[in-house]
């Protein structure tokens, strides 16, 4: 449901929302609308989760790792700690 919404923003604020609704080809409703869609995804979050949306893409980004057996382990260590 559509619902009429009055501002009072400062003129300079009214020009650059009209210039890049003129530039994107969107009504400065339809910019405001996107704005507030945006954030308010990002604004539900608390920190703990953004913390953990930031480890999360941190991991997806890391290397792989080579999971060893414990022979193989051990053997590498020995052979390091004596070399």
């Amino acid at each position: 449901m559509k619902t009429k919404l009055t501002l009072t923003v400062q003129k300079k604020i009214v020009e650059a929302a009209r210039k890049r609704s003129r530039k994107t080809g969107k009504s400065i409703s339809g910019l405001f609308e996107e704005v507030f869609e945006e954030k308010e995804s990002r604004a539900i979050q608390s920190e703990p989760q953004r913390a953990a949306e930031r480890l999360l893409i941190k991991l997806e980004s890391a290397s792989k790792v080579v999971a060893l057996d414990d022979k193989s382990l051990l053997e590498k260590h020995i052979k390091e700690k004596y070399a």
